[in-house]
């Protein structure tokens, strides 16, 4: 079977193309893609080929996941008997940022990335300007086929403390390249590797390392 390899930036792009009706979808193209690191240089791993649904719509996926994530996140804090719960959500994240929460006090911005299960991310491309924050961090979500929370992965430190430094690792790279082929570097992002992230099992840890001890 056929195989297109691209990343994120890439299959969005395509998304939005054929959502506004720009493209046709070619009924010979490939069925099955596989995803590629943010800066456009191959895996080291092999690609994890997934059904190319999830990139077709995969800004819908994005926003199922927040949605998802928020109601969880909600429900168990409720359960925790915290009820003193904010939510603002950013209309585009020229911030850096996806959502807004907060719980008394502590005020925390969040970074939203998601991977398929079985996929081989091994990077994300994080804003520098989520360093700006004061409680700045990313939660990359490990998501099932059915968009059912796996796990999680986390960046970040106590409330009050900011995203830990990422100004000294590698300069993303942009989606689209020029004229020439040649894709630039995007001076306010940065490439952060999966090593720098501490996986999370249930949604009660990401809820402790946001917001602190709990009720």
């Amino acid at each position: 079977m056929n195989r297109k390899s691209a990343i994120f930036g890439e299959f969005k792009d395509y998304t939005l193309a054929v959502a506004r009706g720009e493209r046709m979808v070619d009924p010979g193209e490939s069925k099955v893609w596989c995803e590629q690191v943010e800066d456009g240089e191959p895996e080291t791993s092999a690609a994890a080929a997934v059904d190319n649904s999830h990139f077709i719509q995969s800004v819908l996926r994005e926003r199922i996941v927040e949605h998802v994530f928020v109601g969880e996140a909600l429900r168990q804090l409720w359960k925790m008997g915290a009820r003193d719960v904010e939510v603002l959500r950013s209309e585009f994240d020229a911030g850096g940022y996806d959502l807004v929460m907060t719980y008394r006090k502590i005020v925390r911005h969040i970074q939203f990335k998601t991977v398929l299960e079985n996929g081989r991310a091994a990077r994300v491309s994080v804003a520098l300007k989520l360093m700006e924050k004061p409680s700045g961090c990313v939660i990359w979500i490990v998501v099932s086929e059915n968009l059912d929370l796996v796990s999680y992965r986390w960046l970040g430190n106590p409330p009050g403390e900011r995203l830990p430094d990422i100004t000294g690792l590698k300069v993303a790279k942009g989606t689209k390249a020029d004229a020439k082929g040649i894709k630039h570097e995007k001076p306010d992002h940065r490439i952060v590797p999966l090593s720098e992230f501490t996986l999370l099992p249930k949604i009660d840890d990401v809820l402790r390392r946001l917001f602190g001890p709990l009720p």
